[in-house]
């Protein structure tokens, strides 16, 4: 028993069908970076950037919870600080802000990078905004899943966690940890109030 596509859908509400998430990895991605971001890639790969610098240029370098923080103070909190630093009127700096959110939300958790760095390999997929929605998100991200379970090895990290845990969650429900809050709300995701499990993984 492994996820399947059919469980990506049901899970995240991500498309699986419709054009493959496929492009050309670049020697350097400094030029798209800075042509589409507005940010600065430093060092030697130029495919990655730090997740806190990307988060920062959106307004959410502070993105943790502070002790004893609701969800809806936590919420209120990101909105305003990214309120401040994001562009209020359509047009080009509204476009970067999106292609930044995107690409974070892409690379940490579609297509997760092991540790802080988010990489760039599907900037150019979001260069023209209007077809980002075409491409099947959820098909990539159950690849890479796939993918990084065979070369995790003792990694405790893997990427598409949230859709692994809340698949197991549902099929082997003597290992759930969350709580179910809403019932009939799709994405499934969505439905489940996580649980921190404290308990250490090495023995």
């Amino acid at each position: 028993m492994v996820p399947t596509l059919e469980d990506v859908v049901r899970i995240t509400g991500l498309r699986v069908d419709g054009q493959a998430v496929t492009g050309t990895t670049y020697r350097s991605y400094q030029e798209p970076v800075e042509r589409l971001l507005d940010l600065e890639v430093r060092g030697e790969r130029s495919s990655l950037v730090g997740r806190t610098a990307l988060q920062a240029s959106l307004g959410v370098a502070n993105a943790r919870h502070r002790t004893g923080e609701g969800q809806t103070e936590y919420l209120a909190r990101l909105t305003e600080d990214a309120r401040a630093v994001l562009a209020e009127e359509e047009g080009e700096a509204a476009d970067r802000d999106l292609r930044r959110f995107l690409i974070l939300v892409i690379g940490k958790l579609i297509l997760g990078t092991r540790g802080d760095p988010v990489g760039f390999r599907c900037l150019p997929l979001l260069e023209d905004l209007s077809s980002v929605g075409n491409y099947a998100w959820g098909a990539a991200l159950l690849a890479h899943l796939f993918d990084s379970l065979g070369t995790s090895s003792r990694e405790t990290g893997v990427a598409g966690f949230p859709l692994l845990q809340v698949w197991v969650y549902y099929h082997l429900p003597s290992l759930r940890r969350g709580v179910a809050r809403q019932r009939g709300v799709v994405p499934l995701l969505q439905r489940w109030r996580f649980c921190r499990d404290e308990r250490s993984l090495r023995r």
